[in-house]
């Protein structure tokens, strides 16, 4: 399945949550798009919630239904703790993500891109695997020669704050994540048991 690329407010309001991490798209049409949007009193079946749950999840990290697959098969080989929680460090940990958490980019998508045009560093060297996964302690950084980009330059001085699990210098535009995120440093607007309940059923 290709990655979606059409736009993401529509998606935000389908969901039912901000994909852009800003809140606008919700604050402005606070209902599903289409014409019978603001009437629309559909309720879901225990299957279309966990349905809905899955979807927002895996739009919300950007990830193909393959690559949201595979890495919820890697959580559930993980011995300690509970399987959706370790699934979403698991896409805590994705280099894109990374890169906007660290304040990098203003979007997971915008992150992304950084990574796959080469701009982004991983230890001194170049990555542009966005799936890369980043242990604790790797140095994340901008290549030198891309240390002028205006966007990168505009999103570090967008940056109010930054998660507890991540330091930043943005003097150097380069961070780390230095130590696993709890889960209450997550999002709360996902119930991952809802997204285990899914998987687990077609398993």
């Amino acid at each position: 399945m290709s990655r979606y690329t059409g736009p993401s407010w529509k998606v935000s309001r389908r969901l039912g949550i901000s994909l852009s991490g800003t809140g606008k798209e919700l604050n402005r049409r606070p209902y599903p798009p289409g014409e019978h949007g603001p009437a629309s009193r559909r309720t879901n079946s225990e299957y279309g919630l966990q349905l809905n749950e899955k979807q927002k999840l895996r739009r919300m990290y950007g990830l193909t239904e393959r690559q949201f697959r595979t890495l919820f098969v890697k959580a559930s080989k993980i011995k300690e703790g509970k399987h959706g929680v370790n699934f979403m460090i698991l896409l805590e940990q994705r280099l894109d993500n990374v890169v906007y958490r660290l304040g990098l980019a203003t979007t997971r998508r915008q992150a992304r891109q950084f990574v796959n045009h080469g701009h982004v560093t991983v230890d001194g060297g170049r990555v542009d695997i966005p799936s890369y996964h980043v242990e604790v302690g790797q140095v994340i950084g901008i290549r030198e020669k891309s240390k002028e980009m205006s966007a990168i330059n505009e999103a570090v001085e967008s940056i109010v704050g930054t998660p507890a699990f991540v330091s930043f210098d943005d003097e150097k535009l380069e961070g780390s994540l230095t130590r696993l995120p709890e889960r209450e440093e997550l999002t709360p607007d996902i119930d991952e048991a809802l997204v285990v309940e899914y998987y687990n059923q077609l398993m």
